[in-house]
């Protein structure tokens, strides 16, 4: 019986004997047929048979039940059917029906599987208000039952042209795909699909366009890297969790959308019928309905996510913004600029430059410095013959015997560097995470918490201390430094509802200490780098400068930054390439402050 079974879950009949010279090939078009989509929806069933019992008083006629599993997603639609066989000589030969294959079948009759699709969850903010939801657009593709096979890539190529996809990877999807696929090239929003667009697709023989729902933002750009897409399930998230999917199916395929994926999609409903020779239904065999998914609560605000997004849309360089309500740690935004490669806002990994003295102060005020204890700021500092310099901008009035608050105000890399003796590796890592800065774990979404890791050497130290060296840092940590030092206590971001985490192993940030830290910063603002924010309307602002340097392609350039809060809100803003962070990154937090400041 293994024979037959094989070949009923494989559709390969080469080696099985049936009854009357029955050609195997014929046999294995039949079985296609009567199978109808099923193995291209569900994939190869699983086919058990018992043991042969003879049929009436002869010894040459005898049965065998067959159990059908055919694999759905959370489960299995089961069935038996009876096969006969026939004795010829000394060999038994299997007779071949339809009804093998199921009892209601006939000629000419075949089974067939449709999905009922589900409502996929929405992505709401903490509020209840609406941020991704279902939203009509239109797929274009390559219909390949539409033209030659042989044409399709050169359709495949104008198709992308027209719709700005890379034409020669969409060329080898198409070719790679099946004579009868529809192989999506992209979805675009349907208030984005211009007529003209339209009828320069609809001239090119096997496209086509499909109206449909997608789930998105409510603009192309809303937090797409943190949110993620929703497309058809590839063959990887396939293979990875078995009986999930179902091909064609939706599915998240990266940012939240992918990460919280079994929760929102919910499950298709399915229905397998007997149909007709002209496709007329016959009869149900088996129906589930759909299950819809669930709704995921995140903290992002619609009005300060796209305010942060237009902050940043006229940015050349990559770049991000990431802003947290410093009270309760709530991502309230995390915008990335337009041309970014990757989600920077909340996973960059960066040198975080001065805005990183915010945590080497803190470890100083550890040591019984406070903002009025002098600190020498020399033109140059020199550590195992490394030579540190301050900014070419900073001022000659700033050099010299300076108060800590001061140096950081105007930020002084030579008064840091000069600390170097003063404080650690292991002090500095200690106030670091006391401002949320370091501290790895699950946050429920893609993000990076920065990195301080034991220094090489004397001078890696020194570096350390202004924010060089090995430190690494993300626009999110920094919001969270910032965010810290304005609550009055470490600040651990999350994002989605449910998802809050407290501090462990950390030493928490003392009242005094942000009130220490809240004078300096201000100061950095009313007498320092800061001096943008200064009008800025509402509550005071404070916030530090940082201005990183690194080396690409053979250039020295600097990544900048600016870290600040005002109120009940903290903001990081990172440019990967720019002259400093007062002139680069200032005028981007002042923009986002005065546009959260409109009501």
């Amino acid at each position: 019986m293994s024979t037959l079974t094989t070949a009923l879950e494989t559709g390969t009949f080469k080696g099985v004997d049936f009854e009357a010279k029955t050609d195997p090939a014929t046999v294995a078009k039949d079985y296609g047929e009567l199978t109808g989509n099923l193995f291209g929806k569900l994939g190869a069933p699983h086919v058990s048979a018992t043991k042969p019992t003879f049929i009436g008083n002869g010894a040459d006629r005898a049965k065998s039940s067959l159990t059908w599993a055919w694999g759905l997603p959370g489960g299995k639609w089961t069935y038996e059917s009876e096969v006969e066989l026939a004795k010829k000589g000394e060999e038994w030969q299997f007779v071949w029906e339809p009804t093998v294959v199921a009892p209601t079948l006939a000629a000419g009759r075949s089974l067939h599987v449709e999905t009922v699709p589900q409502q996929r969850g929405e992505i709401l903010s903490t509020s209840g208000a609406t941020l991704v939801a279902d939203r009509p657009v239109v797929t274009v593709g390559i219909d390949k039952t539409l033209l030659d096979p042989v044409a399709a890539p050169a359709a495949a190529r104008d198709v992308a042209a027209i719709v700005g996809i890379n034409p020669k990877r969409y060329a080898k999807r198409v070719r790679a795909s099946g004579d009868k696929a529809f192989v999506e090239a992209l979805s675009i929003r349907k208030p984005m699909m211009t007529k003209a667009k339209a009828a320069k697709i609809g001239k090119i023989k096997g496209a086509a366009m499909l109206n449909r729902t997608l789930p998105l933002g409510p603009t192309k750009e809303f937090a797409s890297p943190v949110i993620g897409i929703v497309g058809e399930v590839t063959a990887e998230q396939m293979k990875k969790n078995p009986g999930s999917y179902l091909p064609g199916d939706l599915a998240g395929l990266s940012g939240l959308q992918a990460r919280y994926d079994a929760r929102l999609r919910g499950k298709p409903g399915l229905q397998v019928k007997v149909l007709g020779d002209e496709g007329e239904v016959l009869k149900e065999l088996y129906n589930t309905d759909p299950v819809d998914g669930e709704a995921l609560a995140i903290t992002l605000d619609a009005r300060l996510q796209k305010s942060a997004e237009k902050v940043l849309k006229g940015i050349k360089p990559e770049s991000a913004l990431v802003a947290i309500r410093p009270s309760d740690g709530a991502v309230l935004a995390a915008a990335n600029g337009k041309d970014n490669k990757m989600n920077l806002a909340t996973y960059g990994q960066a040198a975080p430059g001065s805005t990183f003295k915010a945590a080497t102060t803190l470890a100083l005020l550890r040591k019984g410095f406070n903002p009025e204890s002098q600190v020498n700021c020399p033109a140059k500092a020199t550590v195992d013959g490394k030579t540190f310099k301050n900014d070419s901008w900073y001022p000659k009035s700033a050099l010299g015997q300076i108060t800590l608050a001061h140096a950081v105000a105007e930020s002084c890399n030579t008064a840091m560097v000069g600390a170097a003796d003063e404080v650690s590796h292991a002090e500095i890592a200690s106030a670091a995470a006391s401002l949320g800065f370091g501290i790895d774990r699950d946050a429920g979404f893609t993000s990076y918490f920065g990195q301080i890791p034991e220094p090489a050497g004397d001078t890696e130290h020194a570096a350390d201390l202004i924010g060089q060296g090995k430190v690494l840092a993300s626009p999110l940590v920094m919001a969270s430094v910032v965010a810290s030092i304005q609550a009055g206590h470490t600040v651990i971001p999350n994002l989605v509802e449910g998802q809050v985490a407290k501090p462990s192993g950390v030493e928490p940030l003392a009242a005094d200490e942000a009130k220490q830290l809240r004078t300096i910063l201000r100061g950095v603002v009313t007498d320092g780098t800061g001096r943008g924010l200064i009008d800025v309307p509402g509550k005071p602002v404070i916030a530090k400068t940082g201005t990183a340097e690194f080396d690409r392609d053979g250039r020295r350039l600097t990544h900048t930054w600016m870290i600040a809060a005002q109120g009940d809100l903290a903001v990081a803003v990172y440019v990967d390439e720019g002259k400093n962070g007062a002139s680069t990154s200032g005028p981007l937090v002042e923009g986002f402050l005065r546009m959260a400041n409109e009501r």
